[in-house]
């Protein structure tokens, strides 16, 4: 999974990312609920950590604002082990609260309780519309049963595209997820690499949805 650990304090970070990528996760961390509100702005995540009590921002006011735009899973972390504090999480849509301090194992095993009950890493494994056929796990693309063969971004841009079906993506959240932020171009490297991949998927070419003016979304 791609998850953002939100703590003001390094050192909770760099133990939670050991712990997180030695499980084989992606990380990226967030120094306080204002940094996470724009990362989660212009990024995608299976789960959010997300300390309380932080500067700028706490982590209920980041949660409620993320929120209203994404639906992605919460595990909260507070020095307050308050039933107040915990209900008010929950309220909010947590989907487990840990208090500190805690032990990074059983950190983990919460993760993969919240990615369990959220269905992550298995409803996205092997997707299938009409004679299209997506193993993002095994990076295999199938077009009526046919194997076809794309390029490294291809592949990640079709991903992105049936991870994030039905929504509207803008060039620029596209260039930003697939290329990453230090990529040094324009969106029409967004447009040149659909107009390929459209081509690989034949006619299934259907689902990549043009947006004009905006971008495109994967509709199906």
């Amino acid at each position: 999974m791609k998850i953002l650990v939100v703590d003001d304090e390094e050192m909770i970070r760099e133990v939670l990312k050991e712990y997180l990528q030695a499980d084989g996760h992606e990380v990226d961390e967030a120094t306080d609920g204002c940094e996470a509100v724009e990362k989660c702005r212009y990024a995608s995540f299976d789960l959010l950590i997300m300390d309380v009590m932080m500067p700028k921002m706490d982590g209920f006011s980041a949660v409620r604002e993320i929120r209203k735009e994404k639906d992605v899973p919460v595990i909260m972390l507070s020095a307050r082990g308050e039933e107040y504090d915990k209900l008010f999480a929950f309220q909010l849509g947590a989907d487990d609260y840990v208090t500190k301090p805690f032990s990074p194992r059983e950190l983990m095993a919460r993760v993969g309780a919240v990615a369990k009950r959220s269905g992550l890493g298995v409803e996205r494994e092997k997707q299938k519309f009409e004679g299209l056929e997506i193993d993002m796990a095994g990076r295999n693309v199938y077009v009526d049963g046919e194997k076809i063969t794309l390029t490294p971004k291809e592949y990640e841009l079709l991903f992105y595209l049936v991870k994030n079906k039905g929504i509207a993506l803008t060039r620029e959240k596209l260039l930003y997820e697939v290329w990453g932020f230090d990529f040094y171009g324009d969106d029409r490297t967004v447009d040149t690499h659909v107009k390929t991949l459209r081509s690989a998927l034949k006619e299934y070419r259907k689902f990549i949805v043009t947006l004009r003016g905006l971008g495109y979304k994967f509709d199906a």
